[in-house]
């Protein structure tokens, strides 16, 4: 499964910032060995259910001990029996634009 989730921690810095809490999350889903990337809004993450699902938890601990309130955006792409896709996906994209 593909997991895309975005943690934001309901306190943030004296300009608004949120980005140390949210380095904080980043750096468990890094940890975690799992296949994972990070752009402008998500995290992606890959692995079998419990395991992504776990590290998420982990993930959201470490915001939640910087603020009494944290959101959590999760969007999953469930599908047994696949693996390497958070790779595969975009590669299957690139292929049809540069078929025209």
């Amino acid at each position: 499964m593909i997991v895309a989730f975005s943690i934001s921690p309901a306190a943030s810095d004296a300009d608004g910032g949120v980005g140390e809490a949210v380095a904080e999350a980043v750096r468990v889903v890094r940890e975690s060995g799992l296949p994972c990337e990070t752009n402008a809004m998500f995290t992606n993450i890959e692995g079998e259910w419990d395991e992504v699902m776990a590290v998420i938890k982990r993930a959201v601990d470490v915001v939640a001990a910087r603020s009494p309130r944290v959101g959590l955006v999760l969007k999953a792409d469930i599908r047994p029996g696949y693996d390497n896709q958070l790779k595969a996906k975009v590669e299957r994209v690139e292929k049809y634009l540069e078929e025209g």
